[in-house]
């Protein structure tokens, strides 16, 4: 059975994909905290198998951590996005896949980097996603997940000028935690921060919560 839901979130990231990559790709740059994070991420990750960058985009995160020596590789719903990724980055593998069905053996990764994978995805979608991140990394597996601290639901029908039907997920990372403890997880870390200048990012506050798959 098709998910309405989910085939609304691609075509409308396919619409925007060379925008968003213009604007986001070199994102990374005017945020030291973030990139303070992904290096510390890419060392309590070393050797440990395959790292996805789960809802890669044009695959700033995923470039990040290769750079660093990650084993890193990237996944999108979008294949409008995925051209991005393949465009800027030739050099690292990105696969196309919906997070509530990954096509990933159980254990197959070693951590997951998800930044802003789950700001379009409602509560139900959320725990399925959760649940399948918690599937495919081995066991003692982490997940390093960031997202836009709130409570609204925006409904955004445009950006940079182009149709779109999305909703954007502002979150209280209580609840979140609560649905990665219900998915598996154990809480490690949270950190949140205030934006940076309007010039670099969206005006919101930013959750970055460090999970870990049990080793059981």
């Amino acid at each position: 059975m098709r998910d309405l839901h989910l085939d609304a979130i691609r075509v409308s990231y396919d619409r925007i994909a060379d925008a968003y990559a213009e604007a986001i790709f070199n994102e990374l740059d005017g945020k030291p905290f973030d990139r303070d994070l992904l290096t510390r991420f890419a060392a309590a990750t070393a050797g440990v198998g395959p790292v996805c960058d789960m809802g890669c985009g044009p695959g700033q995160v995923a470039r990040f951590l290769r750079d660093l020596g990650v084993d890193a590789f990237g996944l999108d719903l979008s294949p409008g996005m995925l051209d991005q990724a393949r465009r800027l980055n030739s050099d690292i593998p990105f696969h196309e896949g919906d997070m509530t069905a990954l096509d990933l053996e159980d254990g197959a990764l070693g951590a997951i980097a998800a930044f802003y994978a789950i700001v379009n995805l409602n509560a139900e979608t959320r725990l399925r996603v959760f649940r399948e991140m918690a599937r495919v990394l081995a066991p003692g597996g982490l997940l390093l997940l960031s997202f836009h601290v709130g409570s609204e639901v925006l409904d955004v029908k445009e950006l940079w000028g182009r149709p779109i039907e999305m909703s954007f997920y502002l979150l209280d990372p209580a609840t979140i935690g609560v649905e990665l403890t219900r998915a598996g997880f154990a809480i490690e870390e949270l950190a949140v921060r205030d934006p940076y200048a309007p010039e670099v990012e969206h005006q919101t506050r930013r959750a970055y919560v460090w999970a870990r798959k049990s080793a059981d």
